[in-house]
């Protein structure tokens, strides 16, 4: 009988450091690109009230591609590339407390739990004030009406300066109205979200893949179960987490302050049916992200293993 076999994981400790950041930051790029509109229309499709402007995603992408053109789906792009840093931020402390837990327990459920968790929480402080801002330039357009915050007109002219003095444009304006604190409306909400959907995507990741290599013939590789595996995790998360995430896109853009006073009213004017809002879109723009990232981010941990180590790891 055919021994079932396990992936083999690649551990913080078994990487060259200088090849696992450099790769890195390519791989961040690219998702980014890759799934902004995506991540534009389910900001808009959580804000509007019931299906005031859009019916439903295809909906919003066609009518803002009619409406705006392919700019429109990367309304806020510039800006939202910071999140660069979060990016690598979010990968390293996921992967040092994985080392860490792993003086303490050697389940993998565990330790991918805990260290998701924690990766999203060093991410998040720093991605809230890029996530403010980003949002406010996405609903401008078909969307500006549901938003505090307009462009000036005078920031529409002069094509050279018009990406940053948008930018500037909103973020004067935030500061105007609410000082520093405003750069992190909505970070408790944004913490309820992203700490539970990192925490259960990565235990979720590993449980699927380990589940498939099972199924799955001995010379199939790994990379490919991965690949299946990444967005069964993802669509899993988002549904567990989306309606937290309906009511941190209404405290970012609406500029509320409660989280619990805004819960309320989504349940009241929309019913249960207002915390799904947003959600294809968001299982939508996650799967080629969990594509991209799982099979980008495996092989970029298989690039930037330390030469002794190349020929140990199955591909």
């Amino acid at each position: 009988m055919q021994q079932k076999r396990n992936i083999q994981i690649i551990e913080w400790e078994d990487l060259d450091k200088r090849k696992f950041y450099s790769f890195g930051v390519f791989m961040t790029m690219t998702i980014r690109a890759t799934v902004y509109p995506a991540t534009l229309i389910r900001t808009r499709l959580q804000v509007q009230r019931g299906k005031s402007l859009y019916s439903g995603t295809f909906d919003a992408f066609f009518k803002i591609l009619r409406s705006e053109g392919v700019r429109g789906l990367y309304r806020g792009f510039m800006v939202n590339t910071f999140t660069l840093i979060s990016g690598q931020a979010y990968i390293t402390t996921y992967e040092l407390v994985r080392k860490y837990v792993s003086q303490y327990s050697e389940d993998n459920t565990v330790k991918s739990l805990v260290a998701g968790g924690s990766a999203s929480l060093v991410a998040q402080s720093i991605t809230v004030p890029i996530d403010v801002v980003s949002q406010q330039l996405m609903m401008q357009g078909q969307g500006e009406h549901l938003t505090r915050f307009r462009l000036n007109s005078n920031t529409e002219t002069g094509k050279s300066k018009k990406v940053f003095g948008q930018t500037r444009n909103i973020m004067a304006q935030i500061f105007a109205a609410d000082g520093f604190r405003g750069f992190y409306r909505g970070y408790v909400a944004s913490l309820l979200t992203y700490i539970p959907n990192s925490a259960v995507w990565w235990p979720f990741y590993h449980f699927y893949a380990e589940q498939l290599s099972k199924m799955a013939p001995s010379d199939c590789p790994h990379l490919i179960l991965q690949a299946m595996a990444g967005p069964l995790a993802a669509a899993t998360a988002s549904t567990v987490t989306n309606p937290m995430d309906v009511v941190r896109a209404r405290v970012q853009v609406e500029g509320r302050t409660s989280v619990i006073e805004t819960f309320r009213q989504l349940i009241k004017e929309e019913g249960g049916w207002g915390l799904t809002k947003g959600l294809s879109a968001r299982i939508i723009s996650s799967t080629p992200t969990a594509i991209v990232m799982v099979v980008g981010y495996e092989t970029l941990k298989k690039l930037s293993l330390r030469p002794e180590l190349v020929d140990s790891r199955h591909w």
